[in-house]
């Protein structure tokens, strides 16, 4: 079985103590497999070039929510953090709200939600999403 090592100075190794840090995949064989294989599929550029197309839909689709509930979002690729006026809902609230129209969401700090759609997500379901965020914001759920 291979032996793997770790390099580094020191003072940035002894942060960590045994017991301290641990890792649901670290060591595990089949877990190391798949991050090969994604690694492989990365190699293609596919999954870049679908993020890069289907962040744009997702930025268009956001620009327009802005003064509709959306105060403001930062965004690259199908990555998204989007600020929600204070006064319709907290970003749990708001994260609830979308679960609830089938879109899952992460609350993150205050009035901000998280979007990391699938890089699989086609531009329908997208838009679906975009649409029920809209929903919540200017309508309830």
């Amino acid at each position: 079985m291979p032996v793997s090592a770790v390099v580094a100075r020191r003072e940035v190794l002894s942060v960590l103590k045994p017991g301290e840090h641990g890792s649901t995949f670290g060591g595990n064989p089949l877990a190391a497999a798949v991050g090969t294989a994604v690694v492989e599929l990365l190699e293609t550029g596919e999954f870049q070039r679908r993020a890069a197309e289907s962040g744009v839909v997702l930025r268009d689709g956001l620009t327009e929510l802005v003064g509709k509930g959306v105060v403001g979002f930062r965004a690259r690729g199908l990555w998204a953090g989007v600020d929600v006026d204070p006064a319709i809902g907290t970003g749990r609230e708001i994260s609830e709200r979308l679960m609830r129209e089938g879109v899952l969401a992460k609350d993150t700090h205050g009035s901000t939600i998280r979007l990391a759609p699938p890089l699989t997500i086609t531009e329908d379901e997208l838009r679906s999403a975009i649409g029920a965020l809209e929903k919540v914001l200017t309508r309830g759920a």
